[in-house]
């Protein structure tokens, strides 16, 4: 990556989340004693590798998220003190500056876009909720092509199908541990049965869905065939909309900074599409082996045939 990029890798984006943005780091000299280095080659540092100097980084990020929370329900004085302001005058005096209206403006009710608590930035990085930030690509690199449209209808059509044919088996056998030991990720947990993988193939979207639109981590449902039905009618859609949205702003090189992790876990949204995509397809390939194990005829999952099926 070239060295005038705004976030060169790991390092650079983690001194901006753990120096930069730190909760404790309220002044300059804070967040460069937290890199071990000087206030003057720390700001230099970070206003190379951000185009922005980091004191005014961190005010604006936690405006974002002020205005954020208000629309929230958090009272000014609450979101105020959260900014690191010590007084609620000073942050309503900031707030207007930056916003161009009081922080005490009552709500209007319109629905809240995912950016439009977003200020003008240098490098696209921009808070995102609950806890992440969320770095735009400034380069706009476009809409997917109409295969990648195809796979993702095909993926949420093929799963509810799926689900449709998993309720003729009995609980016993649905449950059954036909793959003993079987872990698809390592972070996914054992997926044994039909209705582990299946769980998981809803599980997956409303999770990564979640992150997108900044939502706390969902509850996990129950898993027998009708609750996740219900589970995936909930989400599917909101999942076609939420690639639509990303689609239509070419916002495909766009990333979320999951700033809990130690470090920080970066996902670029072209990304996170491509890897449901890819272990939804297996998912729902290793639920036809299973479901055929259990004496259910089941079609081949066939993006070709059912394409065919849905133009006749």
């Amino acid at each position: 990556m070239a060295d005038d990029d705004p976030l060169p890798g790991r390092d650079r984006l983690r001194e901006l989340l753990d120096a930069v943005l730190d909760e404790d780091n309220r002044t300059l000299p804070d967040m460069a004693g937290d890199a071990f280095a000087s206030p003057w080659y720390f700001a230099r540092q970070v206003s190379r590798g951000a185009g922005e100097p980091p004191v005014a980084l961190r005010r604006r990020v936690l405006l974002e998220r002020a205005a954020w929370q208000l629309h929230s329900g958090s009272s000014v004085t609450e979101a105020a003190f959260a900014a690191g302001y010590e007084s609620v005058e000073g942050f309503a005096r900031a707030f207007a500056r930056a916003y161009g209206r009081s922080p005490g403006t009552l709500d209007d009710g319109r629905p809240r876009t995912r950016d439009e608590h977003w200020l003008p930035a240098p490098n696209g990085i921009h808070f995102h909720p609950p806890t992440s930030l969320w770095v735009a690509d400034e380069g706009r690199r476009g809409a997917p092509d109409e295969v990648t449209a195809l796979l993702v209808h095909h993926d949420v059509e093929d799963t509810r199908a799926l689900l449709e044919v998993a309720k003729a088996l009995p609980d016993g056998e649905y449950r059954r541990a036909r793959l003993p030991g079987l872990s698809v990720l390592p972070w996914a947990g054992a997926e044994e049965s039909v209705a582990a993988v299946l769980d998981t193939l809803v599980w997956t979207k409303e999770v990564w869905l979640a992150s997108i639109e900044g939502a706390g981590h969902p509850a996990r449902g129950a898993d027998d065939p009708a609750a996740l039905l219900a589970r995936h009618d909930a989400v599917a859609p909101r999942w076609l909309a939420a690639v639509r949205d990303v689609a239509r702003r070419g916002a495909w090189g766009d990333r979320l900074v999951d700033a809990l992790c130690e470090p920080p876990e970066t996902f670029v949204l072209g990304s996170v599409v491509a890897h449901v995509l890819t272990f939804s397809a297996h998912r729902r390939l290793l639920v036809r082996h299973l479901l055929r194990d259990a004496g259910l005829a089941v079609d081949t999952g066939d993006p070709i045939e059912w394409l065919a099926r849905r133009d006749r």
